[in-house]
Protein backbone atom coordinates (compact mmCIF):
# COMPACT_ATOMS: atom_id res chain seq x y z
CA UNK A 1 0.00 0.00 0.00
CA UNK A 2 1.59 3.39 -1.20
CA UNK A 3 0.83 6.66 0.75
CA UNK A 4 -2.34 8.48 0.15
CA UNK A 5 -0.70 11.44 -1.30
CA UNK A 6 1.18 9.36 -3.79
CA UNK A 7 1.36 10.28 -7.40
CA UNK A 8 1.78 8.10 -10.50
CA UNK A 9 2.94 9.31 -13.75
CA UNK A 10 2.58 7.72 -17.36
CA UNK A 11 3.49 9.86 -20.14
CA UNK A 12 4.70 9.41 -23.44
CA UNK A 13 6.85 12.42 -24.03
CA UNK A 14 10.43 12.97 -24.62
CA UNK A 15 12.22 11.05 -21.53
CA UNK A 16 14.94 14.21 -20.90
CA UNK A 17 11.79 16.25 -20.33
CA UNK A 18 10.20 14.27 -17.82
CA UNK A 19 13.24 13.70 -15.78
CA UNK A 20 13.99 17.35 -15.66
CA UNK A 21 10.62 18.25 -14.87
CA UNK A 22 10.41 15.99 -11.81
CA UNK A 23 13.26 17.06 -10.15
CA UNK A 24 11.38 19.21 -8.41
CA UNK A 25 8.22 18.54 -8.69
CA UNK A 26 5.50 17.20 -5.99
CA UNK A 27 7.66 17.90 -3.06
CA UNK A 28 6.32 15.86 -0.30
CA UNK A 29 4.80 13.38 -2.45
CA UNK A 30 5.80 9.68 -3.45
CA UNK A 31 6.17 9.74 -7.47
CA UNK A 32 6.17 6.92 -9.22
CA UNK A 33 7.71 7.02 -12.97
CA UNK A 34 6.19 4.35 -14.97
CA UNK A 35 8.79 5.17 -17.66
CA UNK A 36 11.37 4.00 -15.30
CA UNK A 37 11.60 0.35 -16.15
CA UNK A 38 12.45 -0.21 -12.08
CA UNK A 39 8.36 0.52 -11.74
CA UNK A 40 7.39 -1.77 -14.15
CA UNK A 41 5.86 -4.01 -11.63
CA UNK A 42 5.45 -1.59 -8.40
CA UNK A 43 1.96 -1.71 -6.13
CA UNK A 44 -0.63 0.93 -7.20
CA UNK A 45 -3.15 0.35 -4.91
CA UNK A 46 -3.50 2.89 -2.90
CA UNK A 47 -2.35 5.86 -5.31
CA UNK A 48 -5.01 8.92 -5.30
CA UNK A 49 -3.54 10.47 -8.59
CA UNK A 50 -2.15 9.62 -12.14
CA UNK A 51 -0.93 12.08 -14.82
CA UNK A 52 -0.88 10.17 -17.82
CA UNK A 53 -0.42 11.04 -21.88
CA UNK A 54 -1.69 7.70 -23.99
CA UNK A 55 -0.40 5.47 -20.33
CA UNK A 56 0.10 1.79 -20.54
CA UNK A 57 -4.03 0.57 -20.66
CA UNK A 58 -3.13 -1.70 -17.28
CA UNK A 59 -2.89 1.32 -15.51
CA UNK A 60 -6.22 2.11 -14.61
CA UNK A 61 -6.61 -1.63 -13.83
CA UNK A 62 -3.80 -1.39 -11.56
CA UNK A 63 -3.98 1.58 -9.77
CA UNK A 64 -8.09 1.16 -8.83
CA UNK A 65 -7.76 3.72 -5.73
CA UNK A 66 -7.58 6.68 -8.09
CA UNK A 67 -9.45 9.92 -7.00
CA UNK A 68 -8.38 12.22 -10.14
CA UNK A 69 -7.01 11.78 -13.21
CA UNK A 70 -4.85 14.19 -14.60
CA UNK A 71 -4.15 14.61 -18.68
CA UNK A 72 -1.03 15.48 -19.95
CA UNK A 73 -2.50 17.73 -22.96
CA UNK A 74 -5.07 19.89 -23.53
CA UNK A 75 -7.04 16.92 -25.31
CA UNK A 76 -8.49 13.84 -23.45
CA UNK A 77 -9.80 12.06 -26.00
CA UNK A 78 -6.42 9.39 -26.10
CA UNK A 79 -7.99 8.80 -22.52
CA UNK A 80 -11.59 8.79 -23.52
CA UNK A 81 -12.07 6.90 -26.26
CA UNK A 82 -9.41 4.09 -25.53
CA UNK A 83 -9.65 3.08 -21.84
CA UNK A 84 -12.14 1.55 -19.51
CA UNK A 85 -11.79 4.78 -16.58
CA UNK A 86 -13.36 4.39 -13.21
CA UNK A 87 -15.78 6.95 -12.61
CA UNK A 88 -13.49 9.89 -11.23
CA UNK A 89 -12.93 13.22 -12.48
CA UNK A 90 -10.49 13.78 -15.83
CA UNK A 91 -8.65 17.21 -15.52
CA UNK A 92 -7.67 18.92 -18.80
CA UNK A 93 -4.07 20.60 -18.92
CA UNK A 94 -4.66 24.47 -19.20
CA UNK A 95 -1.63 26.73 -18.93
CA UNK A 96 -0.83 29.74 -19.94
CA UNK A 97 2.31 28.50 -21.89
CA UNK A 98 0.61 25.79 -23.95
CA UNK A 99 -2.41 28.53 -25.11
CA UNK A 100 0.65 30.59 -26.26
CA UNK A 101 2.38 27.99 -27.87
CA UNK A 102 -0.91 26.98 -29.76
CA UNK A 103 -1.71 30.79 -30.51
CA UNK A 104 2.25 31.28 -31.68
CA UNK A 105 1.71 28.18 -33.96
CA UNK A 106 -1.77 29.28 -35.56
CA UNK A 107 -0.54 32.75 -35.92
CA UNK A 108 2.34 31.43 -37.70
CA UNK A 109 0.49 29.20 -40.47
CA UNK A 110 -1.48 32.15 -41.58
CA UNK A 111 0.81 34.30 -42.42
CA UNK A 112 3.17 31.69 -43.99
CA UNK A 113 -0.06 31.76 -46.24
CA UNK A 114 -1.20 35.38 -46.39
CA UNK A 115 2.07 36.47 -47.05
CA UNK A 116 2.82 33.69 -49.76
CA UNK A 117 5.85 31.92 -47.98
CA UNK A 118 6.11 28.62 -49.42
CA UNK A 119 5.89 30.00 -53.03
CA UNK A 120 9.00 32.31 -52.35
CA UNK A 121 10.44 29.50 -50.47
CA UNK A 122 10.22 27.20 -53.45
CA UNK A 123 11.64 30.55 -55.48
CA UNK A 124 14.70 30.35 -53.36
CA UNK A 125 15.61 27.16 -54.05
CA UNK A 126 15.51 27.27 -57.66
CA UNK A 127 17.27 30.57 -57.27
CA UNK A 128 14.09 32.56 -58.94
CA UNK A 129 13.96 36.75 -57.78
CA UNK A 130 9.96 36.67 -58.90
CA UNK A 131 7.48 38.79 -56.85
CA UNK A 132 4.68 37.82 -56.20
CA UNK A 133 1.55 39.91 -57.12
CA UNK A 134 -0.90 40.85 -55.62
CA UNK A 135 -0.10 40.81 -52.08
CA UNK A 136 -3.28 41.60 -49.85
CA UNK A 137 -3.19 41.94 -46.53
CA UNK A 138 -4.38 40.44 -43.15
CA UNK A 139 -7.54 42.79 -43.26
CA UNK A 140 -8.37 41.65 -46.72
CA UNK A 141 -8.27 37.98 -45.41
CA UNK A 142 -11.20 36.49 -42.96
CA UNK A 143 -9.97 33.61 -40.69
CA UNK A 144 -12.90 31.62 -39.39
CA UNK A 145 -11.91 29.40 -36.11
CA UNK A 146 -13.49 26.34 -35.31
CA UNK A 147 -13.77 25.66 -31.52
CA UNK A 148 -13.73 28.36 -29.39
CA UNK A 149 -12.58 27.04 -25.83
CA UNK A 150 -9.69 28.51 -24.07
CA UNK A 151 -7.08 27.68 -26.76
CA UNK A 152 -9.77 28.92 -30.30
CA UNK A 153 -10.24 32.45 -28.03
CA UNK A 154 -6.83 32.66 -27.54
CA UNK A 155 -5.79 32.38 -31.46
CA UNK A 156 -8.59 34.71 -32.25
CA UNK A 157 -7.51 37.46 -30.04
CA UNK A 158 -3.94 37.35 -31.35
CA UNK A 159 -5.06 36.96 -35.15
CA UNK A 160 -6.95 39.89 -34.54
CA UNK A 161 -3.95 42.14 -33.58
CA UNK A 162 -2.10 40.91 -36.68
CA UNK A 163 -5.05 42.44 -38.60
CA UNK A 164 -7.06 39.70 -39.72
CA UNK A 165 -11.08 39.83 -40.20
CA UNK A 166 -11.61 36.88 -37.26
CA UNK A 167 -14.95 34.85 -36.90
CA UNK A 168 -15.72 31.76 -35.00
CA UNK A 169 -17.79 28.91 -34.87
CA UNK A 170 -18.99 26.75 -31.84
CA UNK A 171 -21.55 23.96 -31.27
CA UNK A 172 -23.29 26.45 -28.84
CA UNK A 173 -22.85 30.34 -29.92
CA UNK A 174 -19.98 31.93 -27.97
CA UNK A 175 -20.07 35.28 -26.94
CA UNK A 176 -16.27 37.45 -27.58
CA UNK A 177 -15.69 41.34 -27.60
CA UNK A 178 -15.56 42.27 -31.13
CA UNK A 179 -15.70 38.96 -33.08
CA UNK A 180 -18.96 37.17 -35.45
CA UNK A 181 -19.58 34.12 -33.79
CA UNK A 182 -21.76 31.00 -35.33
CA UNK A 183 -23.18 28.29 -33.89
CA UNK A 184 -24.02 24.96 -35.23
CA UNK A 185 -27.02 26.37 -37.39
CA UNK A 186 -24.88 28.51 -38.77
CA UNK A 187 -22.50 26.66 -39.90
CA UNK A 188 -22.72 27.24 -43.64
CA UNK A 189 -23.02 30.90 -43.36
CA UNK A 190 -19.60 30.71 -41.15
CA UNK A 191 -17.78 28.46 -43.88
CA UNK A 192 -19.11 30.88 -47.03
CA UNK A 193 -17.59 33.86 -45.32
CA UNK A 194 -13.91 32.15 -44.25
CA UNK A 195 -10.71 32.21 -46.84
CA UNK A 196 -8.61 30.43 -43.73
CA UNK A 197 -9.85 27.49 -41.77
CA UNK A 198 -8.45 27.05 -38.58
CA UNK A 199 -9.85 23.63 -36.86
CA UNK A 200 -9.08 23.85 -32.60
CA UNK A 201 -11.94 20.93 -32.29
CA UNK A 202 -12.05 18.44 -29.70
CA UNK A 203 -12.55 15.04 -31.19
CA UNK A 204 -15.92 14.18 -30.06
CA UNK A 205 -18.51 11.54 -32.26
CA UNK A 206 -19.83 15.02 -33.63
CA UNK A 207 -16.12 16.12 -34.92
CA UNK A 208 -14.80 12.73 -35.87
CA UNK A 209 -14.53 13.15 -39.83
CA UNK A 210 -15.84 16.65 -40.00
CA UNK A 211 -13.34 18.11 -42.10
CA UNK A 212 -14.18 16.31 -45.13
CA UNK A 213 -14.83 17.24 -48.79
CA UNK A 214 -18.60 18.03 -48.41
CA UNK A 215 -17.28 21.39 -45.96
CA UNK A 216 -14.52 21.87 -48.19
CA UNK A 217 -16.69 22.78 -50.88
CA UNK A 218 -18.52 25.63 -48.64
CA UNK A 219 -15.56 27.39 -47.93
CA UNK A 220 -15.53 30.67 -49.94
CA UNK A 221 -13.35 30.71 -53.37
CA UNK A 222 -12.50 33.57 -55.24
CA UNK A 223 -11.64 35.59 -52.10
CA UNK A 224 -8.21 37.35 -51.36
CA UNK A 225 -6.16 34.47 -51.09
CA UNK A 226 -7.89 33.13 -54.14
CA UNK A 227 -8.22 29.63 -52.91
CA UNK A 228 -9.46 28.82 -49.63
CA UNK A 229 -6.71 27.32 -46.90
CA UNK A 230 -7.21 24.61 -44.31
CA UNK A 231 -5.16 24.80 -41.01
CA UNK A 232 -5.74 21.97 -38.31
CA UNK A 233 -4.20 21.69 -35.06
CA UNK A 234 -6.90 20.41 -33.11
CA UNK A 235 -7.44 16.57 -33.55
CA UNK A 236 -6.77 14.06 -36.22
CA UNK A 237 -9.40 12.58 -36.34
CA UNK A 238 -11.51 15.52 -37.33
CA UNK A 239 -10.20 15.60 -40.93
CA UNK A 240 -10.49 12.79 -43.98
CA UNK A 241 -7.47 13.01 -45.11
CA UNK A 242 -7.88 11.69 -48.70
CA UNK A 243 -10.35 14.48 -48.94
CA UNK A 244 -7.56 16.71 -47.56
CA UNK A 245 -5.45 15.55 -50.53
CA UNK A 246 -8.30 15.61 -52.78
CA UNK A 247 -9.20 19.07 -52.46
CA UNK A 248 -5.25 20.37 -52.05
CA UNK A 249 -5.00 18.67 -55.67
CA UNK A 250 -7.95 19.55 -57.45
CA UNK A 251 -7.89 23.50 -56.42
CA UNK A 252 -10.69 23.40 -53.61
CA UNK A 253 -8.22 24.23 -51.36
CA UNK A 254 -5.11 26.64 -51.97
CA UNK A 255 -3.04 25.29 -49.44
CA UNK A 256 -2.95 23.61 -45.61
CA UNK A 257 -1.15 23.67 -42.21
CA UNK A 258 -1.43 20.45 -40.60
CA UNK A 259 -0.13 19.56 -37.07
CA UNK A 260 -2.69 16.66 -36.57
CA UNK A 261 -3.36 13.35 -38.47
CA UNK A 262 -5.79 10.49 -38.62
CA UNK A 263 -2.90 7.96 -37.73
CA UNK A 264 0.56 9.43 -35.97
CA UNK A 265 2.80 8.92 -37.11
CA UNK A 266 1.92 10.08 -40.83
CA UNK A 267 2.97 7.60 -42.73
CA UNK A 268 6.07 7.88 -45.33
CA UNK A 269 3.58 6.90 -47.58
CA UNK A 270 1.52 9.89 -47.40
CA UNK A 271 0.89 12.34 -50.26
CA UNK A 272 0.85 15.08 -47.91
CA UNK A 273 4.35 14.97 -47.60
CA UNK A 274 4.90 15.46 -51.51
CA UNK A 275 2.57 18.06 -51.75
CA UNK A 276 4.25 21.67 -52.46
CA UNK A 277 1.25 23.55 -50.69
CA UNK A 278 0.97 21.65 -47.77
CA UNK A 279 3.06 22.43 -44.03
CA UNK A 280 3.45 19.95 -41.92
CA UNK A 281 4.55 19.61 -38.12
CA UNK A 282 4.86 16.90 -35.86
CA UNK A 283 2.00 17.43 -33.48
CA UNK A 284 4.03 19.78 -31.85
CA UNK A 285 2.12 23.03 -32.39
CA UNK A 286 1.37 22.90 -28.63
CA UNK A 287 3.72 20.50 -27.20
CA UNK A 288 3.08 20.42 -23.16
CA UNK A 289 5.86 22.19 -21.12
CA UNK A 290 6.10 19.01 -18.94
CA UNK A 291 7.10 21.36 -15.93
CA UNK A 292 4.21 23.53 -16.33
CA UNK A 293 2.07 20.47 -16.43
CA UNK A 294 3.44 19.29 -13.02
CA UNK A 295 2.47 22.49 -11.66
CA UNK A 296 -0.97 22.53 -13.04
CA UNK A 297 -1.48 19.06 -11.39
CA UNK A 298 0.12 20.43 -7.88
CA UNK A 299 -2.38 23.02 -7.92
CA UNK A 300 -5.19 20.99 -8.88
CA UNK A 301 -4.47 18.17 -5.98
CA UNK A 302 -3.69 21.44 -3.68
CA UNK A 303 -7.08 22.68 -4.28
CA UNK A 304 -8.68 19.22 -4.00
CA UNK A 305 -7.24 18.34 -0.77
CA UNK A 306 -8.64 21.32 0.71
CA UNK A 307 -11.72 20.54 -0.18
CA UNK A 308 -12.20 23.14 -3.42
CA UNK A 309 -13.67 21.93 -6.56
CA UNK A 310 -11.15 20.66 -9.58
CA UNK A 311 -11.03 23.48 -12.81
CA UNK A 312 -11.35 22.06 -15.90
CA UNK A 313 -13.00 18.66 -15.13
CA UNK A 314 -13.87 17.25 -18.41
CA UNK A 315 -17.75 16.69 -19.09
CA UNK A 316 -17.79 12.92 -20.16
CA UNK A 317 -21.08 13.71 -21.90
CA UNK A 318 -19.63 16.09 -24.21
CA UNK A 319 -16.08 14.52 -24.81
CA UNK A 320 -14.35 17.73 -23.25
Amino acid sequence: MHHQNAVVIDLKFARSGVLEALKGAFPGREVIDMGDPANAGRDLSGVPYAVVWKPDPALFERARDLKAIFSGGAGVDHILSAYELPDLPVVRFVDRSLTDRMSEWVVLQCLTHLRAALPYARQQRDRVWHEISPQPEARDVTVGVMGLGVLGQDAVRKLKVMGFDVIGWSRRQKQIDGVETFDAAGLGAFLARTDILVGLLPLTPDTRGLYNASLFAMLRQGGALGKPVFINAGRGGSQVEADVVTALETGVLGAASLDVFEKEPLSPESPLWDLANVVITPHAAAASDVGALFRHVERQIDRFEKGEPLEYVVDRSSGY
